[in-house]
């Protein structure tokens, strides 16, 4: 293979609310911890499970939106890259971290369950809800008869 991936993919709950650090007028970051959690079943029939806690960090326009739409607890898929980096803190100390630079979200938890109290949805929920069928009318009328006739079972 002559070239390289840099791909994560992650579905999890967030850990905290979006902490935003804005830059100017137009540049702004996101940051928030995503848990996954694993579970299995051992030899001995013990059942283990072990959480993973990621720091997400959105950009932007995408990073305004998370802050408004997503609350501590809620579902999210997430798609990006891994990136490490290094910082010296203020004792002087180098610290290294790993963060998940997020490229594209999906908001998993339906807004009625969601921490929100607002009313307004986001953009990437009202085009993943799917509309409610309408209901029958208890009286058929005689196409409805014809086509119910029709069928062979």
């Amino acid at each position: 293979m002559a070239g390289t991936i840099n791909k994560v993919i992650l579905i999890g709950h967030t850990g905290d609310d979006v902490k935003m650090h804005y830059f100017d007028d137009t540049n702004c970051i996101g940051r928030f911890p995503l848990a996954t959690n694993e579970e299995y079943t051992t030899k001995e029939g013990e059942r283990i499970s072990n959480t993973d806690w990621h720091t997400i960090v959105v950009r932007n326009k995408a990073a305004e939106i998370c802050e408004k739409y997503l609350k501590k607890g809620d579902k999210i898929y997430i798609e990006g890259k891994i990136r490490g980096r290094k910082w010296t803190d203020a004792n002087g100390i180098e610290r290294y971290t790993t963060e998940i630079i997020c490229n594209d979200f999906t908001f998993l938890t339906p807004k009625q369950n969601s921490g929100e109290t607002n009313q307004a949805s986001s953009p990437t929920q009202q085009a993943n809800t799917p509309k409610p069928l309408p209901t029958p009318t208890n009286t058929p009328t005689s196409t409805q008869k014809e086509e119910e006739d029709d069928l062979p079972f």
